[in-house]
């Protein structure tokens, strides 16, 4: 999930400084060679990928039980646990060893959610305590967050969040779903699921955490049968949602349940947006 400096950050500052500080932020933020096929696959390769490590982490870090109705994860009792830390540096790396052009298109998908996931659990876990994930970042320009910062390598070829999630995940498969399945570590983000994908349980998944955040007030609330609100995720890729309102209120629709399936049917207005960027922790600092 791609952030860009606010508009009023460089406003101040004289032109030339402006664009120094532009080009610097430009080069510690840009992704590596975007021309690697990932959409090769093995479809005879009957081969599964071993997600045990990935969940015996969720299983000791996940809160999911919170009264928010949001999945957080205690960032802090795993920053303290070395071994624990180790466990899921060695998972990325396996997975990094790996190459999952080599295997069926579902234990892909799977392959790539998981390790997006992980990597922004070290992330953030690397850099903890923080407020928000958009304080980490390697460039000079604040509150950019680490997505476009190389922190994979797969197959040999370095890959940056943003890649996994814009340039493999969304083009290839092509599934709105993908927006519920990757995790930002953020409160406003769909959550975090308690189980590691695996190609047998791709589907229930995502459509279960689609439900779950649409049905969410943080995924949409309505006001009254004139407005309401989304989060943006439904406006910042409004194109894997029917590329208009229309298109995201069917979407809504498709997944809604109980009162709010009433209100949408109903609905026939106009949709703000919204997101809260606070950690997805149990307590923020």
């Amino acid at each position: 999930m791609t952030r860009f400096a606010p508009r009023g950050l460089l406003a101040g500052l004289p032109g030339l400084l402006a664009l120094g500080l532009l080009a610097l932020g430009a080069m510690s933020c840009a992704g590596p060679s975007t021309d690697v096929a990932w959409d090769a696959q093995d479809p005879a390769n009957p081969a599964r990928l071993d997600h045990s490590e990935w969940q015996a982490l969720l299983d000791a870090y996940l809160v999911t039980d919170d009264p928010s109705g949001v999945h957080l994860v205690d960032y802090g009792k795993l920053q303290a646990n070395a071994a624990d830390r180790a466990r899921l540096v060695g998972y990325i790396d396996e997975l990094q060893r790996l190459d999952p052009r080599e295997y069926a298109k579902d234990v892909q998908m799977a392959y790539w959610i998981n390790l997006y996931n992980a990597v922004t659990l070290r992330v953030v876990v690397d850099e903890y305590p923080v407020e928000s994930i958009k304080d980490i970042h390697e460039g000079l320009i604040p509150n950019t967050g680490p997505w476009r910062d190389v922190h994979a390598m797969v197959a040999g070829h370095p890959l940056t969040l943003d890649n996994i999630e814009h340039d493999i995940l969304r083009p290839i498969w092509r599934d709105s779903r993908i927006h519920y399945g990757v995790n930002c570590a953020s409160i406003g983000c769909p959550n975090l699921a308690p189980e590691a994908y695996t190609a047998e349980n791709l589907e229930r998944l995502l459509d279960r955490a689609a439900r779950d955040y649409v049905n969410h007030p943080r995924g949409v609330t309505l006001r009254d049968e004139a407005s309401g609100v989304v989060s943006s995720i439904y406006f910042w890729y409004r194109e894997d949602f029917g590329d208009s309102e229309a298109g995201v209120l069917e979407h809504l629709r498709k997944y809604a349940e109980g009162d709010l399936a009433e209100q949408l049917r109903d609905f026939d207005g106009s949709l703000d947006h919204d997101y809260d960027w606070s950690l997805n922790a149990p307590d923020v600092p």
